[in-house]
């Protein structure tokens, strides 16, 4: 085996473990399933395992190159419009391709998937051109997320409670697996070539904008065209017996993820082409890196979203269903914050963000501490979403307190910290939260005959959400910490000798 991709596949062993010996401990102590059930839910855990291996090798090897090289090159281009124009298209793509935004727009009728898909895809085309503007013309990013932010707020008082909690998701769900690592390193890409102190703080906040995009999108479509019903495609349960059943949904399953996924990565092959017949910059070596990380990539995404969609998705709205009947329903709260805080290291775009924090910042931020912060923001999040599912809570009350606290400490923290926190919220929101936490909580919220568009979508939000505020905590943790005696907002290119080590404790 390749020892690279040995060493991504136990990385991904980690990170999936202990969300499956959660499962499989209330399966024994509280929630009786039947042995197919569980069959699917291990082999799903193993195609995890394996694809978040290929996938995470195939990020680093050809999504971030891509990035970076495309960033590089609009940085060294004299034509702001020309520059623009680029980024637009590029943001279109990606986020068609991006199988997370799929997985929303067939779950909510409300909207034609089409054309949820292309509203959310000029939406991240129209604000990536706002966020690589800014970089250019070195702009401040607490600033503008605040007048975003703001228009965020207001429009959402106009949007239809059915469609509200849906325009929110869509700001996470767009940024996942395959948009993520191509962002990130857009964004590094841009500010290479930049000398000035605040280079490293500009090259993150990307992400952020890709989020605001879609949010501001979908609103005013939710506002166009006024839905008054809007309903939820539940998947339906396999029926399996033996371990025949079992092999035969997942094989069943396979070639339409492999399609799909085809369908979305050949637009991003497209892309490398014609950047390399424009530019010319990747030499033959280069070039062959490229493909095969592209074929890496590939092979990650198929077997990952399978064993998600197919595996993990059943068990979810099984368990929440059946925890939600109970007497115990309170115990969803903190159950949903055990699964929270473990189940985000299972998303595959996580430790592409951590890595690399911790290149942009020479180790100053690590990983294990970006790892924990996100843990304890996304298990909060998890833990508001079960209250909300179980009392009925409007996300009014919670998604716009907490926007505003995350804008208010934009003010308080290094700048540094202000662009990975954004981008973090949008990382955080991944296809383990599509298709894992969402049916969790549609679980819960039918077995309690709730409004499931008004009380179970919105937890891809509220993950979404709850890492601005925890990122930034962190960061004004380190700028108390700091020696008051330098002017933290002036800082240079973070240095590792000039960054507190956050270190999860032993």
């Amino acid at each position: 085996m390749n020892p690279k991709l040995k060493e991504k596949a136990q990385e991904a062993l980690s990170a999936v473990l202990p969300i499956t010996a959660i499962v499989l401990a209330l399966s024994i102590f509280l929630v009786p399933m039947e042995i197919g059930t569980i069959a699917m839910f291990l082999v799903g855990a193993v195609m995890l395992i394996i694809g978040m291996g290929f996938f995470q090798l195939g990020a680093e090897t050809s999504m971030i190159p891509l990035g970076e090289g495309i960033g590089t090159e609009l940085s060294k281009s004299k034509r702001i419009i020309g520059a623009a124009l680029i980024t637009f298209v590029m943001g279109a793509i990606i986020t068609i391709a991006e199988p997370d935004l799929q997985v929303l727009a067939d779950q909510a009728a409300a909207i034609p998937s089409n054309i949820l898909i292309w509203t959310v895809a000029i939406g991240v085309g129209a604000c990536l051109v706002v966020g690589v503007l800014r970089i250019f013309y070195k702009g401040s990013l607490s600033t503008m997320l605040m007048i975003f932010y703001g228009a965020i707020i207001i429009l959402s008082f106009f949007t239809p409670a059915n469609f509200l909690s849906v325009a929110f998701d869509s700001g996470g769900a767009t940024t996942g697996p395959i948009s993520v690592p191509f962002i990130l390193a857009l964004g590094v890409g841009l500010t290479s070539i930049r000398s000035d102190k605040n280079a490293s703080d500009d090259s993150f906040g990307l992400v952020a904008f890709a989020s605001i995009g879609p949010i501001l999108m979908v609103m005013l479509l939710g506002i166009f065209y006024n839905p008054q019903t809007a309903s939820y495609h539940a998947a339906e349960v396999a029926s399996v017996v033996t371990t025949q059943d079992v092999v035969r949904v997942f094989v069943h399953a396979l070639p339409e993820y492999a399609k799909d996924v085809l369908r979305s990565m050949l637009p991003i092959a497209a892309m490398f082409i014609v950047f390399q017949l424009v530019s010319k910059r990747y030499q033959k070596k280069e070039r062959v890196r490229v493909g095969v990380g592209l074929g890496y990539t590939y092979i990650g995404l198929v077997l990952f979203l399978t064993g998600v969609s197919v595996g993990f998705a059943p068990v979810g709205s099984l368990l929440g269903g059946y925890l939600a009947a109970s007497p115990f329903k309170w115990l969803l709260i903190p159950i949903g914050m055990l699964i929270g805080y473990f189940i985000v290291k299972a998303e595959p775009a996580i430790q592409v963000l951590n890595k690399q924090v911790e290149s942009v910042t020479n180790g100053g931020i690590s990983s294990k501490s970006m790892n924990a912060c996100l843990s304890i923001g996304v298990a909060i999040s998890v833990g508001l979403a079960m209250l909300r599912s179980i009392t009925g809570l409007s996300i009014y009350w919670i998604i716009i307190p907490g926007y505003l606290i995350a804008l208010v400490l934009s003010r308080l923290v290094p700048k540094i910290f202000v662009g990975i926190a954004f981008d973090s919220g949008g990382v955080a929101s991944g296809p383990m939260t599509s298709t894992f936490l969402l049916p969790l909580c549609i679980g819960v919220t039918s077995a309690l005959g709730g409004n499931i568009m008004t009380d179970a979508f919105g937890v891809v939000a509220l993950v979404a959400m709850t890492p601005l505020i925890a990122i930034q905590i962190m960061g004004l943790v380190y700028k108390i910490k700091s020696n008051n005696n330098v002017a933290v907002d002036s800082l240079p290119v973070p240095q590792a000798d000039e960054l507190v080590y956050w270190e999860e404790d032993e």
